[in-house]
């Protein structure tokens, strides 16, 4: 995928929280550029299997949802994904500015095996991810996904964090 015909895949760490929001600014500002594809990688922790395809994709997460789709309450919830509003409007503006190709795929599991898995299954030019500046301590205990896929993705990886704190 990545290179093919002068195209770049970017990928987006996205679980719509105002984290990945300020990423996907930040991916929008920096990095994004005409003609590139935006994929959106969204895992969810704790698959509901009586209300969403995870059984069907759970080893290798969800076909690639093209964004008008994923933007239907109905398809995004046939998946599990709680998508708000906010996110789908700020995701198709960049979309039709940026004159990108967006893309989502869903994955079930812990979120640092997931985003890794994916990357390496999809030749990324790079990958993009929110921060929720965890204190150390909290870091120590919980583990950070961003620092994760930091140190264990085979691509480039830009954590952004937010200027909440």
């Amino acid at each position: 995928m990545a290179g093919a015909g002068g195209e770049r895949w970017v990928g987006l760490a996205m679980d719509f929280s105002e984290g990945s929001r300020a990423a996907l600014r930040w991916a929008a500002d920096n990095l994004l550029r005409t003609g590139d594809q935006l994929l959106l990688l969204h895992v969810i922790k704790e698959p509901n299997y009586e209300q969403s395809e995870a059984i069907l994709w759970e080893s290798t997460g969800s076909p690639l949802i093209p964004l008008s789709d994923f933007s239907d309450p109905l398809v995004a919830k046939k998946y599990g994904a709680k998508a708000d509003a906010e996110t789908l409007d700020l995701l198709n503006t960049v979309a039709k500015e940026k004159e990108v190709m967006v893309v989502v795929k869903v994955l079930w599991g812990d979120p640092r095996e997931k985003l890794c898995q994916a990357i390496s299954e999809t030749p990324l030019s790079c990958l993009v991810i929110g921060s929720r500046g965890l204190g150390k301590l909290k870091r120590v205990l919980l583990g950070s996904v961003s620092d994760y896929v930091v140190n264990n993705a085979t691509c480039p990886v830009t954590v952004v964090k937010t200027h909440d704190g």
